[in-house]
């Protein structure tokens, strides 16, 4: 199921990189993008977050919080985030809950085997915790510029 354009963003509390509970709720009033990705640490996910980290000070500018989730363990976030010095909460959904809420959990297909997992996605909440944008099977790379084209910024 995916999420369509102004409709209720599900709410969710996580547990992030430092063992804090961070929920949507939280960041209510502001515009925050939620990105889902597999697995900390991989090559692609790298990509992802770091690129994200080298735009935040101009997403934060603009008004936006970023929130990344994924199916890790809370001290593999922690070992990533200090890794990379990711300057943004990574939250931990290990039983994909959150995923499959969002439609960024489902089939997915490697070296010709079919398996469920994290659908690489990112979610664009406004201030009202409505989804203005939903974007499915995103790219790593230029993922930022990308977002940053669509919201006009």
């Amino acid at each position: 199921m995916n999420l369509e354009t102004g409709t209720a963003a599900p709410e969710f509390t996580l547990i992030n990189q430092d063992g804090q509970s961070v929920s949507l709720s939280d960041h209510l009033g502001k515009n925050v993008i939620v990105y889902f990705y597999p697995a900390a640490s991989t090559p692609g996910c790298t990509i992802q977050a770091c690129d994200f980290r080298d735009n935040i000070n101009s997403l934060k500018a603009t008004g936006y919080v970023v929130l990344g989730v994924s199916p890790d363990k809370q001290s593999k976030l922690r070992t990533f985030q200090e890794k990379q010095d990711l300057n943004f909460d990574l939250l931990s959904d290990e039983d994909s809950f959150v995923q499959k809420a969002y439609g960024a959990y489902g089939a997915k297909q490697m070296y010709g085997k079919e398996y469920m997992g994290t659908i690489r996605s990112t979610f664009v909440v406004d201030p009202a915790g409505k989804i203005s944008h939903a974007f499915y099977k995103v790219k790593t790379a230029g993922h930022v510029a990308f977002l940053r084209e669509q919201l006009g910024l």
